[in-house]
């Protein structure tokens, strides 16, 4: 359980969306096509699934957010916090987003164009409703850059600064992907997960890696992450939702039921 929270740690899948498609990549490359997001959103709700991450992987590239649709069809039938990212660069894209049914957006490119559109977004939203996502890649020995762009662009940013600096523009949540594991299934960044996680008070959620019970188990002992966003782990069947709690909590990983 996080050090910092006084809630469980919850789990988190991720639905990565290019057109109609749910798609899943390694290193956020080589995209392949999983199935329908209002099909796989409602299994993995009705499995028992804390939040459900929604990032539209294309959005930034092209300009434009397709992903509404998704989310006002998904939002009629599921009842667990939907967060929605890629894309988000106006106060009118969070306003459309949570107006489709969305509960909070996940802002990368854009912040670090801007970061004072942090600030103003969690003025008029709320700081629960903001949050931070960074794409870090590793350049060191406790160094890790943080990119755009779903991982195609640098920005020459360090990581764990801009985890900081966003915190102290008002955003209430920290997403952290690991783009050297993101889709390799052989567990979590657990060093980055670990450092955001003592250098920040707002919750931090840790994606990229869960290959099995024992990377997301490894995940909340070691780091105090306060989620584990997963994919891969539950699109190829590699671990249900039910068998990941019931894991986590012979553990003694006091997750939600």
């Amino acid at each position: 359980m996080s050090l910092h929270t006084p809630y469980p740690p919850r789990i988190i899948a991720r639905l990565d969306i290019k057109a109609p498609n749910v798609v899943k990549g390694i290193h956020l490359e080589g995209l392949r096509k999983i199935g329908d997001p209002g099909t796989i959103a409602q299994r993995y709700y009705n499995e028992g699934i804390d939040e459900i991450l929604f990032m539209d992987i294309v959005a930034s590239l092209y300009g434009r957010n397709n992903i509404l649709d998704v989310i006002e069809s998904a939002a009629q039938n599921i009842f667990v916090p939907m967060t929605v990212g890629g894309g988000i660069r106006t106060i009118d894209d969070i306003v459309a987003v949570l107006r489709s049914g969305a509960d909070k957006v996940a802002i990368n490119t854009a912040a670090i164009g801007n970061a004072n559109f942090l600030k103003e977004a969690a003025e008029r939203f709320g700081s629960q409703c903001i949050v931070l996502s960074i794409e870090a890649k590793k350049h060191g020995e406790g160094q890790w850059e943080a990119y755009t762009d779903n991982g195609r662009e640098r920005t020459g940013r360090d990581a764990i600064l801009w985890a900081q600096e966003a915190e102290a523009l008002g955003i209430g949540e920290i997403l952290v992907t690991s783009i050297d594991k993101e889709g390799t299934k052989k567990g979590f960044d657990t060093a980055i997960a670990g450092i955001v996680r003592s250098k920040v008070n707002v919750p931090v959620i840790v994606c990229g890696g869960a290959g099995r019970a024992e990377h997301v188990i490894d995940l909340f002992s070691s780091s105090h992450a306060d989620a584990a966003v997963c994919s891969s782990i539950f699109h190829y069947d590699l671990c249900s939702i039910p068998q990941l709690k019931k894991r986590l909590i012979e553990a003694g990983v006091g997750v939600r039921p």
